[in-house]
């Protein structure tokens, strides 16, 4: 699994127009390639009329996968450009479609890359871009007296909180980075004179927006 990867937060579409040409783009997170092609296809049903429904995704799993359609467009002018926006942006994880109702006037090769590339990137900049990053969930208990021992050490790393329950002992759930959780468990039990219990649970993704605030 991937230790941090950027992606779009949720579904969200731009409008750009050119020449009286209108370019509707609708951006939407997708972890696998079903995922992606039911977005498209529900996209190709909402705009059924439309002149082009032109798509890109690019989606890391277990493998790279990347894939376009120019929908009638001539071959690079359309799904290239809206996949290179998904690249320029560094995003992974992603479908775009690209919906254009032709208005009249011819774009030539030239105009038609820029107006597509524009109009995925309007989209994905209406989408939010966000971090994923992995994390392992860990899990505390410790004594009341050591809760702020404990609290000031989480506030210091600066990790996400899931919870705190408050019963006869203060459980606390938190997450951190993979990569760091052997040597957080460390910390805690010199912190707490080992006066606790750590667990570390499971991996998951947390969502980040790019100031590493947890969304």
């Amino acid at each position: 699994m991937q230790k941090e990867y950027k992606t779009v937060l949720n579904q969200a579409c731009a409008v750009y127009e050119e020449k009286k040409s209108k370019f509707i783009a609708t951006v939407s997170p997708a972890s696998t390639e079903d995922e992606a092609l039911d977005f498209i296809n529900r996209l190709r049903h909402r705009y059924w009329d439309a002149s082009h429904n032109v798509y890109s995704y690019y989606i890391i799993g277990n493998n790279i996968i990347q894939r376009f359609s120019d929908d009638g467009e001539p071959a690079g002018t359309a799904g290239m450009p809206v996949l290179e926006a998904i690249k320029k942006h560094e995003l992974q994880n992603a479908a775009v479609v690209v919906t254009r109702y032709f208005g009249g006037t011819l774009l030539g090769a030239a105009g038609l890359v820029r107006a597509y590339g524009r109009s995925a990137s309007l989209g994905i900049e209406a989408a939010v871009i966000v971090r994923k990053q992995l994390c392992a969930r860990i899990r505390i208990v410790v004594g009341y007296p050591l809760f702020g021992r404990l609290q000031n050490l989480v506030s210091a790393k600066g990790y996400a909180v899931e919870g705190v329950s408050y019963g006869q002992d203060v459980e606390l759930t938190i997450f951190v980075p993979v990569d760091e959780a052997g040597s957080f468990a460390g910390s805690v039990n010199e912190a707490t004179n080992a006066n606790s219990v750590t667990e570390i649970c499971d991996n998951a993704y947390i969502t980040l927006d790019l100031d590493g605030k947890l969304v």
